[in-house]
């Protein structure tokens, strides 16, 4: 199989879909890779490390996308790549369809079979994929929360730990999934008054677990959310529906009642966002202030620290890539259900419920089309 990586053009991202290793391993398994000049740079990979594992490193984008069976990727493709889709092309990266009706038609027009990495699930209904940009994005929103707490970035002049004599920032974290658990490890070893909510009893008894008298566990409501964001100095927002839109429950009217200087970052915005006031940002502009509360609502937040998530995303999806690779999408959809979880369109139809759903489009069963 031809398998192809371009150089991502969102806003400030600097991952990259492939690394020189990744590289070595589809080589050795008999595939042929493209790589667009300086598409590694970002994430300090070199062409040269491209060439040495097997790659062959050209200039034109236009002219990878063309030419291969699967493009691997990191974000979602954006509307001056569009018209490079073809007929059959796997396209394996990001999409997040579900706040995405744009690139969703593209797809379904142009028949691009999309490998969403956010929807692929294991068995045990894990999101392996999803899993590592969670820890990072997790962690790295406390370490953005606690920079825009700086009064110079309208923030509330707030030290997360505070010192001795002083009192401690007040941190909700509105989730306890993968996101939620690592933005806790970061506020509660920062030192932080940390409250954690989610609607699974279980997830807060496991985090209970976990962090015992370091943090407060609420079940999440409506009154237990805006009862402990009134008193918060940061609110993250990391709640998850697999492919499907996020809920808003960090509502507009909690904005009067909250602490002016008070920060809020939305973690989920790539899904649309759990707050009402939620737009995406971007990493030249990551926030804006409504009603005295900061919003960092940046879309591709891991791609802040891109060479730590580029080794870490490819960890997890080489092993899928390879599968597919070697099977063709359809076999490898046949021979395991993970893989087939991950189908977002093919041959022009809808493949996954919870983005049918989100838009008010038919869903079809993958089985159907594939045999």
């Amino acid at each position: 199989m031809k398998i192809g990586c371009v150089k991502e053009i969102k806003n400030n991202e600097f991952r990259v879909g492939l690394t020189p290793d990744n590289v070595k391993a589809y080589v050795a398994a008999g595939h042929h890779v493209y790589i667009e000049k300086s598409a590694g740079a970002g994430s300090g990979f070199a062409d040269s490390e491209y060439v040495e594992a097997g790659a062959s490193v050209l200039d034109n984008a236009a002219d990878i996308w063309n030419m291969v069976d699967m493009m691997v990727k990191v974000k979602e493709p954006l509307e001056s790549e569009y018209p490079l889709f073809h007929d059959g092309l796997i396209l394996y990266t990001y999409l997040h369809l579900a706040a995405d009706k744009e690139q969703m038609d593209a797809l379904l027009g142009g028949k691009v079979k999309a490998v969403a990495y956010e929807t692929l699930q294991e068995t045990d209904r894990s999101l392996p994929l999803l899993a590592p940009m969670s820890q990072i994005a997790g962690r790295l929103s406390i370490q953005e929360g606690a920079k825009y707490l700086e009064k110079k970035f309208g923030g509330a002049g707030i030290l997360l730990a505070g010192v001795p004599g002083t009192p401690k920032a007040n941190v909700v974290i509105l989730g306890g999934g993968t996101v939620g658990t690592n933005a806790c490890k970061i506020a509660v070893g920062m030192g932080a008054n940390v409250t954690i909510l989610d609607v699974n009893l279980k997830r807060l008894e496991q985090l209970d677990y976990m962090f015992g008298a370091h943090v407060q566990t609420l079940y999440s409501t409506d009154s237990n959310v805006e009862r402990a964001v009134k008193d918060a100095d940061l609110v993250i927002g990391s709640v998850l529906i697999p492919g499907g839109s996020t809920p808003k429950l960090f509502k507009a009217k909690y904005l009067p009642e909250m602490k002016d200087g008070a920060v809020f970052v939305d973690v989920a915005i790539d899904q649309g966002g759990c707050g009402e006031t939620s737009h995406v940002t971007t990493h030249d502009d990551p926030v804006y202030i409504q009603e005295g509360v900061v919003h960092y609502c940046v879309g591709n937040m891991p791609g802040a620290v891109p060479r730590t998530s580029t080794i870490a995303l490819t960890n997890a999806t080489l092993r899928y890539g390879l599968q597919i690779a070697e099977n063709g999408l359809e076999e490898a959809c046949k021979k395991s259900g993970v893989i087939a979880s991950g189908v977002n369109t093919y041959a022009g139809k809808l493949t996954n419920k919870n983005v049918a759903a989100a838009h008010g489009y038919e869903y079809t069963e993958l089985s159907s089309l594939i045999g």
